[in-house]
C-alpha cells in the first residue's frame, strides 16, 4: 500500500499525520529497519519531524532504535529505526455457515497463525458464537501468544451488516445470527477493538493488499485497473464486493453486490412469490454449488457426493465430453448474470473467488469468452489467489488499520 502523504491545519492533527505516515513507512518497508534520512526521503517529511514521529513511536513500543551493523565506519554511526512488529497482534475472523477460518498476524500484517473450525450443519447464531470463540482461542495458542496481545479483532460475515453499530441485519444462510451481539460479546471477553463487516467486502480489501488485485512491484501506487474493481465470491452462496475510485462501496443499505438476488430467468410478468426459506436467490439458484452439481449429474458428468463439484472440473479439463458440456452450461449463465453488474459499473478487473474459483481457467475460460457476447469492452478476469482466506485476510489489513488508529490517537503502547 502506498506511504501516506496529507496534509493537516493543526499541530495536534499534523503529529499524528505524521506519525501515521513514518509509521506506514516503516511497517510496509521492504526491511523492518530504516534511517531517518529513508523515511523522509519515503514520507516527504523534514528529518526533524520524523525524528519527533520515531521517538512518539518508541515511546508507546512500536519502534526500537540500533546502530547500523557492519563494517566499522569513520565518524558517527548511522543510527537506524526498527518497527516491533512483534509488540502486537490482530486477528482476522471469517465467520460462515459451514466454517470458521481465523487468521492471527503480527503488527506487520506476518501470519502467524491460521486455524480452521467447522461449524455443524443448520447451526444457530449462539452456537456459530461459541465456535467462533474456540476457534480463536486456538488460533492464538497455535501462533504462541497470549489472547490479551491482540491489539484488534476484525470479523467477517454473510449477509448485510451495519458496520457502525457492529450488527449483523440480515444473515439469511445462518439461523438466528442477525441480532446476536456478537460483536459486544466479544468486545467484553478481549478488552480490545472489535469491528464486523460483509464478508465479501473484507475480501475485495485482502485481493487489493495481497491478492490478485494487489499492485505490484516497488513503490506501486494506485493500478488503474483495480480502482474500479469486483470480486465475486462463487461457491454455494454468491456475493459482490465492489471498489469505486480505490474505495469500497457499500450502497445506501450495506446492501449493494448482492449479485445472487438478480433474477435472469422470472416471468416478468409474474408477481414474485415469497423468498424460500433457505434464503437462497435466484441466481444462486441457477449457478450456485448446488446447481452446478444438479447440471453435472443431468448431463452424466463426474460428480462426487454431497455437492462435491471437483471431479465435474476434473474431468472437464481432461475432455470428458459430458463435463465439457456441463461447464459451458455453467459458464453461459453466470457470464449473463455477471454482465449486469459489469454494463453499470464498468470495472477495470474482475476477481472471483470462493469455493467455484478453485476450477480455475478450466471454468474461468469459458466465462470470459461468454462474456464477450453481453459486454461493450473488455474485462480482466482472474481467480483468486488467497483462496478461502480471502475474507481472513481482509480482515487482517482492517484490523491492522484500527491499531494503527489506536496508536496514532491515543499513544497506547503494549499492555
Amino acid at each position: 500500500m502506498p506511504v501516506r502523504k496529507a496534509a493537516a491545519t493543526g499541530p495536534h492533527v499534523l503529529r499524528r499525520m505524521n506519525v501515521a505516515a513514518v509509521l506506514a513507512a516503516l511497517r510496509e518497508g521492504d526491511t523492518p529497519t530504516a534511517r531517518v534520512t529513508d523515511l523522509a526521503s519515503l514520507t516527504g517529511l523534514s528529518r526533524p519531524a520524523v525524528t519527533r514521529a520515531l521517538t512518539e513511536l518508541r515511546d508507546c513500543g512500536l519502534v526500537e532504535f540500533t546502530a547500523a551493523a557492519g563494517p566499522q565506519q569513520l565518524g558517527r554511526p548511522a543510527q537506524y529505526a526498527r518497527f516491533r512488529a512483534e509488540s502486537g497482534h490482530v486477528a482476522g475472523v471469517d465467520i460462515g455457515a459451514h466454517k470458521v477460518l481465523v487468521v492471527i498476524a503480527d503488527l506487520a500484517g506476518q501470519v502467524l497463525a491460521t486455524h480452521r473450525a467447522a461449524v455443524d450443519e443448520g447451526a444457530a447464531g449462539p452456537q456459530l458464537f461459541a465456535t467462533v470463540r474456540a476457534a480463536l482461542t486456538a488460533a492464538v495458542a497455535e501462533a504462541g501468544v497470549p489472547l490479551s496481545s491482540l491489539w484488534a479483532v476484525s470479523t467477517g460475515t454473510p449477509g448485510i451488516v451495519d458496520r457502525e453499530r457492529g450488527e449483523v441485519l440480515l444473515a439469511p444462510s445462518i439461523p438466528d445470527w442477525a441480532g446476536l451481539p456478537a460483536v459486544s460479546l466479544l468486545r467484553d471477553w478481549l478488552h480490545c477493538p472489535v469491528s464486523i463487516d460483509n464478508d465479501v467486502n473484507l475480501a475485495v480489501l485482502a485481493e487489493c493488499w495481497r491478492g490478485a488485485a494487489a499492485p505490484t512491484g516497488a513503490g506501486s501506487g494506485t493500478d488503474a485497473r483495480t480502482d474500479c474493481l469486483v470480486f465475486v465470491q462463487w461457491g454455494r452462496r454468491i456475493g459482490t464486493g465492489i471498489v469505486i475510485n480505490g474505495r469500497p462501496y457499500r450502497g445506501n443499505s450495506a446492501a449493494a453486490g448482492e449479485l445472487g438476488f438478480i433474477d435472469l430467468v422470472g416471468d416478468p410478468d409474474t408477481r414474485p412469490g415469497p423468498r424460500p426459506a433457505d434464503g437462497m436467490g435466484p441466481f444462486e439458484r441457477l449457478v450456485g454449488a448446488e446447481a452446478i452439481h444438479r447440471l453435472a449429474l443431468e448431463a452424466g458428468a463426474p460428480v462426487g457426493d454431497a455437492h462435491d463439484i471437483a471431479p465435474l472440473f476434473a474431468a472437464a479439463a481432461a475432455g470428458d465430453r459430458a463435463a465439457v458440456e456441463a461447464v459451458e452450461r455453467v459458464a453461459a449463465r453466470f457470464a449473463r448474470g455477471l454482465a449486469v453488474l459489469l454494463l453499470v459499473l464498468d470495472p477495470g478487473r474482475v476477481v472471483i473467488g470462493g469455493g467455484v474459483s478453485r476450477a480455475g481457467d478450466t471454468l474461468l475460460g469459458p466465462v470470459r469468452r461468454h462474456l464477450r457476447s453481453h459486454t461493450l469492452v473488455p474485462v480482466e478476469l482472474n481467480a483468486s489467489v488467497l483462496g478461502e482466506r480471502a475474507v481472513a485476510m481482509g480482515a487482517v489489513r482492517h484490523a491492522l488499520d484500527v491499531a494503527e488508529e489506536r496508536v496514532t490517537t491515543t499513544h497506547q503502547g503494549v499492555r
